[in-house]
C-alpha cells in the first residue's frame, strides 16, 4: 500500500532518479542540510512492501512574498510582505511517472497546508514551475500564474480549501 511519510535515514535516497538531475541532487546531497536547519520538510512516497524505496518526494517550506507580485485582485488585499507556504520540490521516480503519484503527493501536500493554515497565518500556496508542462500540471489544481513571471504560481487559501473539498467528494 502506498503511503507518505517524513523522510528518514532509512529511505534510500541514492537510488532515486526522477530524470531531473537538480531534483536528484537535492534529495541526495542537500535535503538533510535544509531539514537540520529547519528550512523545509521533505516527505516521501513509499510502498510499504518496499519501505526504503522512494517512489516520489515533495518538500514544503514557508516564505514571504511581496503583495505587489500577486495578481491584482489579491495584491490590494494584503500588506506589502505577506506569509505563504511553498511547494519547494515535487518529483516522481522515472519508472513510476504518469501513474498518478504526483497527484497523490499534491493532495497530501494540500492537506498539510490546510492544517498549517489552521495554526499559522498564510494566504496561500506557491510553487515555481520548472517549465510550461509543469505549469500546466499545477494549473489543474487551481494555481494562478503571477503577472511578472508565468512560471511562478499562486493558489489562494480559499481556492485551496475549495479544491480540497472537491477532491474529497471525488474519492
Amino acid at each position: 500500500m502506498l503511503k507518505i511519510e517524513v523522510l528518514s535515514q532509512e529511505h534510500n535516497r541514492e537510488s532515486f532518479d526522477c530524470g531531473t538531475d537538480e531534483l536528484n541532487q537535492y534529495l541526495r546531497h542537500i535535503v538533510w542540510q535544509h531539514l537540520n536547519k529547519g528550512m523545509s520538510r521533505t516527505f516521501v512516497l513509499i510502498d510499504d512492501t518496499r519501505p526504503t524505496e522512494i517512489l516520489g518526494f515533495f518538500t514544503l517550506a514557508s516564505c514571504e512574498i511581496r503583495a505587489d507580485k500577486l495578481p491584482c485582485t489579491y495584491a490590494k488585499k494584503y500588506p506589502s510582505i505577506t506569509p505563504v507556504a511553498k511547494l519547494a520540490r515535487l518529483a516522481v521516480a522515472r519508472k513510476r511517472q504518469r501513474q498518478g503519484l504526483g497527484t497523490h503527493m499534491m493532495i497530501n501536500a494540500i492537506e498539510r497546508i490546510i492544517s498549517v493554515s489552521e495554526n499559522l497565518g498564510i494566504i496561500g500556496f506557491f510553487v515555481d514551475a520548472k517549465n510550461r508542462d509543469a505549469k500546466g500540471y499545477y494549473k489543474q489544481f487551481g494555481f494562478i500564474p503571477l503577472p511578472d513571471n508565468q512560471l511562478k504560481l499562486f493558489l489562494p487559501l480559499a481556492t485551496l480549501r475549495q479544491a480540497y473539498e472537491v477532491i474529497l467528494k471525488g474519492t
